[in-house]
């Protein structure tokens, strides 16, 4: 036999051959064609007082369980675009924190997380559990944190230098569809033009207050040089589509609200509870990672979902 190694295989399809997966890949039963839950989270509190509320030891417990199951959070900015780094057979999980309330970050007075924050629970989660990267992204209102400007300064800063991502949810967190252009453009670039003279640096992506949409959803996209997002995140109800689908919408991104007690209002079907039990029960539905952030492997069966501008990182098996 000839020592000259094979092509790899293709599969034949109206659009032209897809290249074949990777060994490790198949191995892994790599589908980057399946669902990724992004996680919406309120305020992180000592004791849940109300339904969006969630204590410190159900977030523990949540991440945990995201942990032991194989997920690895990216932020919202990687996920729109499509190119982050999960290792082989793990899951990718957004996690998202609205309204920066003072549960979810402060530092003490040494410069380290309050152990009682959002952060640092996260990064808690990341050292017990390897594989599990200590990142979030946090859709800020101008309370940001509970700091003053000064404050708020050097935490804004500190976040980022660690992976954080800071996203914008406008100055004063109002239902936008019912704000003229004007008023759209105020409360996002209100809150953009803080965030910037705080930091140096742009949000990459906007989360809209209570999932409201602007009657003109292009006032909310881009105002000129002031703000121009790269993808805007819904309230939440079911994980959000792969953004290599055919059916991912960067400008509408679903979300699944974290609440643990399914047997409650709509929780039996659309909480994150609810979703991940669903998630591990149908594992084919989920995301999982070829582990090459440069290729999309998924199953030959679900190649008709696939976006057209993507085909060219694609591999089937």
């Amino acid at each position: 036999m000839s020592g000259t190694p094979r092509a790899p295989a293709v599969v034949a399809t109206p659009a032209g051959p897809v290249p074949g997966a990777a060994p490790g890949a198949v191995a892994v039963k790599a589908n980057e064609l399946g669902q990724v839950p992004v996680l919406m989270y309120h305020r992180i509190v000592p004791k849940a007082e109300t339904p969006l509320d969630r204590s410190t030891k159900e977030l523990y417990d949540e991440l945990t369980r995201l942990a032991k199951s194989g997920y690895t959070p990216i932020t919202a900015a990687e996920f729109v675009g499509g190119r982050f780094d999960v290792p082989a057979g793990r899951h990718p999980v957004v996690l998202t924190f609205d309204d920066s309330t003072p549960g979810h970050f402060a530092l003490d007075a040494n410069g380290w997380p309050k152990g009682d924050t959002a952060v640092a629970i996260i990064q808690r989660v990341a050292r017990e559990n390897p594989g599990f990267r200590a990142v979030a992204t946090f859709y800020l209102n101008k309370d940001l944190f509970g700091m003053a400007d000064a404050q708020a300064a050097v935490g804004l800063k500190w976040l980022v230098q660690r992976g954080f991502e800071l996203g914008n949810h406008t100055m004063s967190h109002p239902s936008l569809g019912g704000l003229s252009q004007g008023e759209v453009r105020a409360e996002i670039g209100g809150l953009e033009d803080r965030v910037v003279r705080l930091t140096g640096r742009h949000t990459t992506t906007l989360a809209y207050p209570y999932g409201a949409v602007p009657r003109k959803a292009a006032w909310a996209r881009a105002d000129g040089g002031r703000y121009t997002f790269r993808g805007i995140f819904l309230a939440g109800w079911r994980p959000s589509p792969s953004p290599f689908d055919e059916n991912f919408d960067r400008w509408n991104i679903t979300r699944v609200r974290s609440e643990g007690k399914v047997e409650e209002n709509d929780c039996t079907k659309f909480c994150s509870t609810a979703w991940l039990d669903y998630l591990d029960k149908n594992p084919d539905e989920r995301y999982t990672s070829d582990g090459d952030s440069n290729t999309v492997t998924f199953p030959r069966t679900a190649e008709g979902r696939l976006a057209k501008e993507h085909r060219g990182r694609a591999r089937a098996y």
